[in-house]
């Protein structure tokens, strides 16, 4: 330490980069990049965003029927999810009376869960706090700390915050919202799990005791698809207090699921939560480890990162490999188009698979990587990459059935153009492009993306959706 600054600087200096080498231990011993686990304490520090008692008591306030001030539900039904209960009841009641003006009217019919209205006002609130990009943050006293956040590149983010401020963090990486991650396709890379559903689709919120109750049910599955990257990737808790009940029931998870080393009650040594602690005295060290409770008498040991600055933290996730400035959502979709070739394609016979210079190119790292265009890669094999199908395989992929034609697909992209006004094959988009195939202007070559089969998946269900030009 430096003999000449005050005490506690050289105390926090030294914490510092005692934290900085064992994040720099873990992260090569591991080799891969972090899971981020996002709470609502990292919306709070950059938007202003309220946290749950704060967002149902601005919501209580704008309905009517909920008379009473929030400390009163608080009082009588002391936890969130109960009140959530309550304030649901009430705001279904005013929408169908003198509030239906406040409620799009697609919620008025005998099929919308009757806890709507509230989640409605709830993603309308964090909707209105949420900026369309990141340099649009109001305090720009944050705008190192969220390029140091940016540079982290992670693996995957998982969050229960319902609004949209890592989707503007981390723009290519593709969201995966509430159920989807269960019975949706094989976890790849690049994702953002949002666990506790998003605004983007509120009637699925997490938000209610019913809700709660449900996703317990589920969470283990939710556990068990997770434990690749609770057992193989440095963790970093962010926006959670330690007392916090979702990061309690993860942790438990996590605990419950992962071959430990050591005995019991030993420290868990890739798992770090990062906590907002202000300056304390002079000769106060932070803590390096915490001790959290979980269930049933058990409790686990992670490593523990107290600061009021978090930049220096972000830092030391951060890499400056070259391969973290290739696109996440290219890299995704390679990873996605091998696993449909591996597991339904060749086995089926869908292909021809030239297997001769499959094993020639996986024994050697160099025609390895030519073998997916890492080392020529350019804007049309990226193209391709990002949108691989046509319109028949959109509607066979849709439909799950072999025998349809690219017709079985027209259907819903009909509805969607009456319902949102837009036409997909007008234009290249997330959903399709355009390629010319010869000199004829009109000779061209129209391909699909998987995103735009996962939105023709929920047209077909019928569930809510928006577009996402």
């Amino acid at each position: 330490m430096n003999a000449l600054l005050p005490v506690g600087e050289n105390i926090q200096m030294g914490y510092r980069q005692r934290i900085a080498a064992d994040v720099a231990s873990v992260m090569e011993k591991m080799c891969c990049q972090p899971i981020l686990f996002i709470g609502s304490g990292l919306t709070r520090r950059y938007l202003g965003g309220p946290g749950w008692d704060e967002l149902l008591a601005s919501v209580g306030r704008e309905c009517p029927l909920i008379e009473r001030e929030y400390p009163f539900y608080k009082q009588s039904l002391k936890h969130p999810l109960l009140i959530g209960e309550e304030f649901a009841k009430l705001y279904q009641q005013w929408a169908w009376d003198k509030g239906r003006n406040h409620f799009p009217a697609e919620l008025f019919t005998d099929g919308v869960n009757e806890q709507a209205y509230l989640k409605y006002a709830v993603a309308q609130r964090l909707l209105a706090i949420t900026p369309v990009k990141v340099e649009d943050i109001a305090d720009k006293h944050f705008q190192a700390e969220i390029a140091a956040l940016k540079n982290i590149r992670p693996h995957a983010v998982i969050t229960t915050n319902y609004d949209k401020l890592l989707e503007i963090i981390y723009p290519e990486h593709q969201p995966v919202i509430g159920q989807s991650i269960i019975y949706g396709p094989q976890i790849l890379f690049g994702e953002i799990f949002k666990i506790h559903g998003c605004v983007s689709d509120y009637p699925n919120l997490v938000l209610t005791k019913t809700d709660f109750d449900d996703f317990s049910r589920r969470k283990q599955y939710l556990s068990a698809k997770l434990l690749t990257y609770f057992t193989e990737h440095p963790l970093l808790f962010v926006g959670y207090s330690a007392t916090d009940p979702n990061i309690r029931a993860i942790l438990s998870d996590i605990d419950a699921c992962i071959p430990r080393q050591g005995p019991p009650g030993s420290l868990i040594q890739n798992i770090f939560i990062l906590e907002w602690r202000p300056k304390a005295g002079d000769h106060y060290v932070p803590a390096t480890e915490k001790v959290i409770e979980v269930d049933n008498g058990r409790s686990v040991r992670v490593k523990a990162i107290e600061t009021e600055d978090f930049e220096w933290v972000f830092k030391a996730f951060g890499s400056e490999r070259p391969l973290n400035a290739v696109s996440p959502k290219i890299l995704r979709s390679l990873l996605h188009r091998s696993y449909d070739l591996v597991r339904h394609d060749i086995p089926r016979r869908k292909v021809e698979a030239d297997f001769e210079m499959l094993e020639r190119a996986v024994s050697n790292n160099a025609e390895f990587g030519k073998l997916f265009g890492i080392t020529t890669i350019n804007a049309v094999s990226a193209n391709s990459v990002m949108f691989p199908y046509t319109l028949t395989e959109v509607a066979r992929k849709v439909t799950g059935r072999e025998d349809v034609s690219w017709n079985a697909a027209q259907p819903f992209l009909e509805k969607i153009k009456r319902e949102k006004g837009v036409d997909i094959k007008s234009s290249d988009n997330k959903y399709h492009c355009v390629t010319r195939t010869g000199l004829n202007p009109n000779s061209v070559s129209r391909k699909y993306s998987d995103a735009f089969c996962d939105l023709l998946v929920r047209v077909k269900n019928g569930d809510m959706y928006e577009l996402d030009l």
